[in-house]
């Protein structure tokens, strides 16, 4: 039976999870009663690949190169036996199907080795005695990144894991360079992504294909996709959505564009699609389209109807992840990082809790979009009730939340629902750090499953930080990341380098406040990426209020995003890129603090001005940030024993109250005037977290006093009620 819609997500994204887009829409889809199918071309091209078939395949295919091959290509050929026999287990083990292979490949000898293997980390170090099953995957991911080198040397060029001919779509002002590559033959990924796309053309039959498509690294897949289907299956529509879509193409005049795809949406896809699909079958006309770029006489339209409005994300449906290959996901750890590897290790259901940002402010991103200024939360029980769904679908409880930035507040109200709900699931997702985040709420957030965030310190200098208009100061920040890693959440920081008018003062600060993070242990994960200025950002709009000149290239008249600038007063910023990010390279495995910062670099960088214990004497020093009369008091329980007991000290006697709390990992003892430990242990039914009303500070203190009681602060705020977080009582 034909289909309305199929869904595509084209070559490649990531190898670990399905990009979440088409599982979106497919949920929502489903409210609508529109029939749809999706798939991930992205994983089902590499399995074709990295097979024993596929390694004949490519071989055969690279044997007339053999003259011009480099060692490392010739060494590669000539292990190709070894490759071809042992490839099939290499990805069982990577998808979780053949975990006792693990010692075998963790000792080494098992599996061919190339050029990959010089960087391999001391896998002992790394790991410990005891980690096969990750010190696998880490050999596994370097075996297959040598074959990935392979490729790209010898086969086809613009290969990537996540990406496809990047270069190609990344920063493409022009589409004469695209244009021209695809009036090319079809390359071997090309080949084998049409020999795919076949098979679920044939089997959905559908009216509208719709391709997302994030990043540039998956667009020219998207542009061959297209163009096959216009030429072998004329009557069927082709649609492209996406990140990319969404920030470079918002200016488009070119239309030979259209030779490929019949039409481009704008922002979330929804809306767009469902009238797309009613214009395909005669209910509405092109005037009655959202958001929505096509060739109409001859001529470029864009069109967006104000009849009707975007959906809101409580009305979208749950993801539905159905007809993707969910078990063949590939799980690759490529450097040893807990934190690092969640990006490529893990099957994560993709939710949102918001859409767009609630700070919005930043002067480096887009919150001139949609998808950034319109800021939207979702009901923290719903979301919850998306979770339940998504498990009993998927069978996976782990969930990456994609969030802009997670609001703090929704964060708390979805993490008191899944404790309640008595739901065992691990996720993460992108925060700010701001002091919202105090011990006591990330000791709630851990309770309910989070196990690390990720978030922008950008440039750790606090005058960038006010130009950036994050939000935050470094000391805040230190303060945060020292509350998320005492509860046992890990953390990572997206770093920036080359702001407008950053000096090399400014960057090599930023690094030793970045080194002394890492040393502190209070950062577990980093990422360095070079300032880019993008047309939508404060800074790309305005770019003299920061300093900088924009050069104004030939008017773009396909992607339209970044904006090439001049920075009169900054330091040459590509002199730095290698030094930094050798730097947190050993950072990340906890090496290197003691190496004097001016040896990460090639060339002559200033010494540091920030005071070798800056971090450190942020921490030690006292957290007095006063609780809000309004917070609320929560106890996770299991209610504590109690016991009274006399206490006698130089010939005077006084009735006392021993509480006894079972925490996951100790006992907690604590013991206050028998009053006092009653009231307690009667407060703590009271606030238990299954209560349904939750207690303000306020409301404690009224029936501490209710009671008789008197000094609640005195009693509050000393031994022995410090360090009740830890037993369960929280203050958030």
């Amino acid at each position: 039976m034909p289909t309305d819609v199929l869904l595509l997500t084209p070559p490649f994204t990531q190898l670990n999870t399905p990009y979440p887009a088409t599982a979106y829409l497919k949920g929502f889809f489903n409210t609508k009663g529109i029939s749809s199918r999706q798939a991930d071309l992205g994983i089902e091209v590499t399995l074709r690949m990295f097979c024993a078939k596929g390694l004949r395949r490519i071989f055969e295919m690279a044997a007339h190169k053999q003259e011009s091959f480099s060692d490392n290509s010739r060494r590669i050929f000539s292990l190709q036996d070894l490759y071809i026999h042992t490839i099939n287990d290499v990805v069982a083990l990577l998808q979780g199907k053949k975990p006792t292979l693990a010692q075998l490949i963790a000792k080494r000898g098992y599996l061919p080795e190339a050029s990959r293997f010089a960087q391999l980390d001391d896998l002992h170090f790394s790991f410990g005695s005891m980690g096969f099953q990750d010190q696998a995957k880490h050999v596994a991911t370097m075996y297959l990144e040598d074959l990935g080198d392979f490729i790209k040397e010898n086969i086809d060029e613009h290969f990537g894991f996540s990406r496809y001919a990047e270069r190609l779509g990344r920063s493409a002002n022009s589409f004469d360079e695209l244009y021209a590559a695809l009036q090319q033959p079809l390359s071997f990924i090309d080949e084998l992504t049409i020999e795919q796309l076949d098979i679920h053309l044939q089997a959905a039959q559908p009216k509208l294909v719709t391709l997302s498509v994030p990043f540039p690294g998956n667009l020219f897949s998207s542009l061959r996709i297209a163009q096959y289907i216009r030429q072998h299956y004329p009557a069927m529509k082709v649609a492209m959505g996406g990140g990319f879509a969404n920030t470079e193409l918002r200016s488009l005049t070119d239309k030979r564009v259209f030779e490929f795809y019949h039409f481009i949406t704008l922002d979330d896809g929804e809306r767009p699609l469902e009238q797309l699909l009613k214009y395909i079958d005669g209910d509405c006309t092109k005037d009655e389209l959202k958001r929505c770029f096509l060739i109409d006489n001859d001529e470029l339209l864009y069109t967006n109807t104000a009849t009707c409005s975007d959906y809101k994300m409580s009305e979208v449906g749950t993801p539905d992840y159905s007809d993707l290959l969910l078990s063949e996901y590939i799980n690759a750890i490529e450097i040893a990082n807990p934190m690092h590897s969640l990006w490529s290790d893990g099957r994560w259901n993709k939710l949102t809790m918001a859409h767009g940002c609630y700070w919005g402010k930043c002067t480096f991103c887009d919150v001139s979009l949609d998808y950034i200024r319109l800021y939207e939360p979702v009901a923290a029980a719903q979301i919850v009730d998306r979770m339940e769904q998504l498990i009993a679908q998927t069978g996976f409880n782990g969930f990456h939340f994609v969030d802009e930035a997670a609001p703090p507040s929704l964060m708390k109200a979805l993490s008191i629902e899944i404790i309640r709900r008595k739901l065992n699931v691990a996720w993460w997702t992108n925060v700010r750090f701001e002091k919202s985040f105090t011990q006591d709420l990330c000791y709630l957030l851990k309770a309910a499953g989070c196990i690390a965030v990720s978030g922008g310190l950008e440039v750790a200098s606090d005058r960038l930080l006010q130009l950036i208009n994050k939000g935050i100061t470094v000391e805040q920040v230190a303060r945060v990341n020292k509350h998320f890693t005492e509860a046992g959440i890990m953390v990572h920081a997206y770093l920036m380098y080359g702001f407008p008018t950053q000096t090399a003062q400014e960057t090599i600060d930023s690094l030793e406040m970045v080194r002394q993070l890492f040393e502190a242990g209070v950062l577990q994960s980093g990422f360095w990426h070079q300032f880019a200025m993008t047309a939508h950002s404060p800074v790309g709009l305005a770019p003299e209020k920061f300093g900088v000149k924009a050069v104004i290239p030939q008017v773009p008249s396909f992607a339209d995003n970044d904006v090439v600038h001049e920075d009169p007063t900054g330091a040459e910023h590509e002199l730095f890129s290698d030094g930094l990010k050798k730097s947190l390279h050993n950072y990340m495995h906890g090496v290197g603090f003691d190496v004097p910062l001016y040896k990460w670099f090639e060339h002559k960088v200033p010494k540091t001005a920030v005071a070798p214990d800056y971090i450190r004497q942020i921490l030690v020093e006292p957290d007095f940030t006063s609780k809000s009369p309004n917070s609320k008091l929560i106890f996770l329980g299991p209610l504590p024993g109690i016991e009274y007991f006399v206490k006698s000290k130089k010939g005077s006697s006084w009735s006392m109250a021993s509480l006894k709390f079972e925490s996951r990992s100790k006992t907690i003892s604590i013991s206050v005037a028998d009053t006092q430990g009653k009231w307690l242990h009667d407060l703590l039914q009271k606030i238990h977290i299954d209560q349904p009303r939750q207690w303000t500070l306020q409301e404690v203190k009224a029936d501490y006093a209710a009671a008789g009681l008197e000094h609640f602060e005195l009693f509050w705020d000393n031994k022995p009620m410090l360090g009740m977080n830890k037993a369960g009582l929280l203050v958030v």
